[in-house]
């Protein structure tokens, strides 16, 4: 049998499985935390890799890595970080991000030119602020990497050429997916005319090279892409990805370029595109309201079925951490419509649960306003395990929704990759997907999910505009 490892090396934790490469059925897994925090050593991102691989990397045939996309990781000339990697999370990149769409001409102008325009989570965002607040370290950088350039680089050893794939390059703000190349005048311009060296773009199924114990390393890619490949997404499929952040992505086969910025267009780990519309904060609501309601995560599920959907008109606007959907960096999260009748644990708790949804479906509203007409759309992350979440987010966004069954699939999508490099075919093998739940809607369902929605919306513009 030939064994293929794919990693997820997220915000918290690296997280292994090993696959049979034919079939995709998974063999065996092991995880290993990552310290907490929006900027961490990228060494600890290896630690807990060789932690969690320990007895299993050494005995597979291929590997790939699938880790969090836009982390900026600066390495001075002898390949050693010279500061702790700044994650998509961290957002003191803020006002860097909207001096850069400035300097370029506008929003326009970078949507045309690498298909998204920045925000604070993106590379090139984070590279202007490094300029600006640590120019001597930024004098020291050689390399610029991200996380899962830098993964598979420790894989393969210190005198192995860094590599990257389109799809994570796609989010640093200064690779185009329309031309297939960096856009070395933005990163210049992002960092105050230093030019440091990037890692080389592979093709989907090249091999990066090998391992000391002799396994093929793959391209590997970013978190979305891979999770993309692990659920085998074909046209007319919408992902709603409930994890620390929340995403809404599509299969396409055009690129993407929107002014607004509200859509990332994004390169996928195949050769085709995905479009994406990401919010800060998606799971981490449920696990905050829990811990303000002295509850467990099944409790406060206990609490929410409760109250009656709407909860009264209590609504939750969830930006607990800033918001990169809608672009509000500086926001924190807030409670409206509160009075006696909704001041209750139940209903508390219900409206984290629709607040969460709601953020997340008007991220879907963006990408069907493209033209992106949903097939099937499949609710996946770990919330996405309450059977409560599958049935308020089928209500909330009026359309019957798949769920697969539960897997990692970032590590599913990195191990397939994996196997595809060394079968090196023209397509990755096909892997089955199974599915957990099919979620209906009926009419009623979706016209309390309208009002649902309308609150919401109600109470983000009186605040926000």
């Amino acid at each position: 049998m030939t064994r293929v490892a794919g990693v997820d090396s997220s915000t918290q934790s690296c997280k292994i499985v090993v696959c049979d490469a034919a079939t995709g059925t998974v063999l065996e897994r092991a995880t290993a935390p990552h310290p907490d925090g929006t900027s961490v050593p990228a060494e600890a991102w290896w630690d807990a890799l060789h932690a969690a691989g320990d007895g299993l990397l050494d005995r597979v045939d291929a590997i790939a890595v699938g880790a969090q996309q836009h982390g900026m990781v600066a390495l001075d000339a002898d390949g050693a970080p010279v500061r702790d990697a700044l994650l998509w999370h961290d957002t003191r990149s803020a006002s860097a991000a909207e001096e850069l769409v400035g300097e370029l001409g506008g929003p326009q102008r970078w949507a045309d030119a690498v298909g998204s325009v920045p925000v604070a989570s993106f590379t090139v965002a984070k590279l202007r602020w490094f300029a600006d607040h640590e120019p001597r370290l930024a004098d020291r950088t050689r390399r610029i990497l991200l996380p899962h350039d830098y993964l598979t680089w420790r894989l393969r050893g210190p005198d192995a050429e860094p590599v990257t794939d389109r799809g994570d390059a796609s989010g640093t703000g200064y690779w185009s997916p329309a031309e297939g190349r960096y856009r070395e005048d933005l990163v210049a311009l992002a960092f105050r005319g230093r030019t440091p060296q990037l890692p080389r773009v592979l093709a989907p199924a090249e091999a990066a090279g090998r391992t000391a114990t002799g396994a093929l390393v793959a391209a590997g890619t970013g978190d979305n892409a891979a999770a993309a490949l692990g659920l085998g997404l074909e046209p007319g499929d919408v992902v709603l990805s409930l994890g620390t952040s929340g995403t809404a992505y599509a299969c396409a086969g055009a690129p993407s370029a929107d002014p607004s910025g509200a859509i990332a267009g994004f390169a996928d780990a195949t050769g085709a595109f995905l479009p994406l519309v990401c919010t800060l904060n998606a799971a981490r609501v449920l696990s905050s309201a829990a811990q303000l309601l002295g509850v467990d995560l099944p409790g406060l599920e206990t609490l929410a079925a409760q109250a009656p959907p709407g909860a009264d008109g209590l609504v939750l606007l969830p930006y607990l951490t800033g918001e990169r959907t809608p672009n509000l960096p500086h926001a924190t999260g807030s409670l409206h419509g509160l009075c006696p009748r909704t001041m209750l644990p139940g209903h508390l708790a219900r409206t984290a649960y629709e607040g969460m949804l709601c953020n997340l479906a008007d991220a879907l509203d963006r990408l069907v306003a493209t033209g992106i007409s949903p097939r099937r759309i499949l609710l996946i992350g770990g919330a996405a395990r309450s059977a409560l979440v599958r049935e308020i987010a089928a209500q909330i966004v009026g359309h019957p929704v798949t769920v697969p069954e539960p897997e990692e699939y970032v590590a599913l999508g990195a191990a397939r990759q994996a196997a595809w490099a060394l079968a090196g075919t023209a397509a990755p093998p096909r892997w089955p997907t199974r599915t957990a739940a099919e979620i209906p809607v009926s009419a009623d369902d979706a016209a309390t999910g309208r009002i649902i929605r309308d609150s919401y919306a109600r109470a983000r513009d009186a605040l926000y505009g």
